[in-house]
């Protein structure tokens, strides 16, 4: 396997010398666009930071790329289109400057830090601050969360400051959020911090009977909702997480082997293990999660992108947070006999196999509304408890008499439920809880057609089930 290549050496400020352009007015656009054209498409092939400037040296605008030469390259192709915001910057860019990064996560923050500091002109988004994101690590929790927000000062409506936010980090702002939760997400799968709003205190001995919600269980977090992990080893993982954000991946990586060779030679083995494991993920930052993860890649049958298709739902379901799990509810039997319920589980978009679940009616034998009231009420049990969280969405399978019956039983428990949806086959309706009528979509939405994967999965395991207990019931009899 060829080496990686090695990027040329960087001036003083950290960027990579570019030769010094004609004299401003000396070439026409199209012979500049050109000269653009041709140095953007030598750049090196890696992710980063551009700016471009003006004649004076000015910085107009600031972008990030995962790749440098494609990206930059773009702007100045005789075909290019950048709106009408941008397109006034082609008559005045007369050079531009790089930084390369090394990852796509770190050319985001490496944008956001620029963009914050020199505040260019066609980055016109960040004109008013609080309309943007920022991530949030709080530092005052026994166990420090990692949350995205609008309101980087915590200001409440009464004028008070929330709890979370008194001497908490703050980053940011971020131009673009579905980035910045792409790269939170990426991140979790490395320093495993915790993204609830639950009250963690350490000690308190009913977290030892909370159960974990599937980001444990896709080991994307520690869990110390349920006592999984001491307060002091959390601090040390989010410290980590923090002098991540504030430095480049090969001084973080130099550093932490340096540390986990020193808890190993101190017989800390258990500590050197998990920077072992932290070591390894950041190297790995890039890659894409496989069948070894946990995933059930050959459920998903068609092409569909959860990123785009979860977002396309949290607007139609009006969430105010992004949706990661959905489980999906539905009832198989025949004629009365063998009833069984199913409950799958998507996370992210993609179907997590060993979070199914499946269940024998017991209380009824050929009434489907009783049946999905009663694999509501087991399923849900903790959860309505309080010692569980629920997912972001429920898909129950049918029409509104199939919702009336799960919302029946969510009635019964103490904690009620974010979201809770069914889709009616045929005319594929979305009914939602507390509104009068049903949602109907394009056949080529994508949240339909994600809530249409959970719905035919859980028919698909339902039916299973029920198969495989016929079988065991016909051969009995014979």
């Amino acid at each position: 396997m060829p080496d990686d290549p090695i990027p040329p050496p960087l001036d003083a400020d950290g960027f990579l010398p570019s030769d010094a352009p004609p004299q401003w007015g000396s070439e026409d656009r199209d012979a500049r666009l050109a000269r653009l054209l041709k140095k953007a498409r030598g750049l090196p092939e890696i992710p980063g930071v551009y700016l471009m400037k003006d004649h004076t040296g000015v910085v107009l605008y600031v972008g990030k790329a995962s790749r440098l030469p494609d990206r930059v390259a773009s702007y100045f192709v005789p075909s290019a289109d950048l709106g009408f915001k941008k397109h006034p910057m082609l008559d005045m860019v007369h050079d531009f400057e790089i930084l390369p990064c090394e990852g796509e996560w770190e050319a985001l923050l490496a944008e956001n830090r620029l963009i914050k500091d020199i505040q260019p002109r066609f980055n016109a988004r960040l004109t008013d601050d609080k309309t943007f994101p920022y991530l949030v690590i709080t530092q005052r929790e026994d166990f420090p969360r990692v949350f995205i927000t609008r309101n980087p000062g915590g200001i409440e409506e009464d004028g008070s400051v929330a709890p979370e936010m008194r001497g908490a980090k703050v980053y940011g702002p971020f131009t673009n959020v579905g980035a910045l939760r792409e790269a939170m997400q990426i991140l979790q799968r490395v320093f495993k911090f915790r993204t609830c709003k639950l009250d963690i205190i350490d000690g308190d001995e009913r977290n030892r009977y909370f159960r974990p919600c599937l980001l444990y269980a896709i080991n994307q977090c520690t869990a110390p909702c349920a006592a999984k992990i001491t307060k002091e080893a959390y601090r040390a993982d989010t410290d980590q997480f923090v002098r991540f954000i504030g430095s480049k991946r090969s001084v973080m990586l130099r550093e932490m082997r340096q540390e986990m060779e020193r808890e190993a030679a101190g017989l800390n083995f258990e500590r050197a293990a998990v920077l072992r494991d932290q070591v390894r993920a950041i190297e790995k930052l890039d890659e894409r999660a496989d069948r070894s993860e946990g995933w059930q890649p050959e459920a998903e049958l068609e092409r569909l992108d959860p990123k785009k298709a979860l977002a396309s739902l949290q607007r139609t379901l009006g969430l105010e947070e992004p949706i990661r799990c959905i489980e999906g509810i539905d009832i198989a039997h025949l004629q009365g006999g063998e009833t069984v319920g199913s409950k799958v589980c998507f996370v992210d978009g993609r179907p997590l196999k060993s979070q199914y679940r499946r269940f024998r009616i017991k209380s009824v034998t050929n009434d489907d509304y009783a049946s999905i009231r009663e694999v509501v009420s087991r399923r849900y049990r903790e959860a309505g408890a309080g010692q569980e969280l629920y997912p972001e969405v429920i898909l129950i399978d049918g029409g509104l008499g199939q919702l009336h019956a799960a919302m029946g039983a969510f009635e019964q428990l103490d904690v009620k439920p974010p979201m809770v949806i069914s889709l009616a086959k045929k005319e594929e309706l979305i009914y939602i809880q507390a509104r009068s009528e049903p949602v109907r979509l394009g056949r080529e939405n994508l949240g339909l057609r994600l809530c249409q994967q959970v719905r035919d999965e859980a028919h698909r395991f339902a039916q299973h089930y029920h198969h495989v207990l016929r079988r065991k019931k016909t051969l009995d009899e014979e």
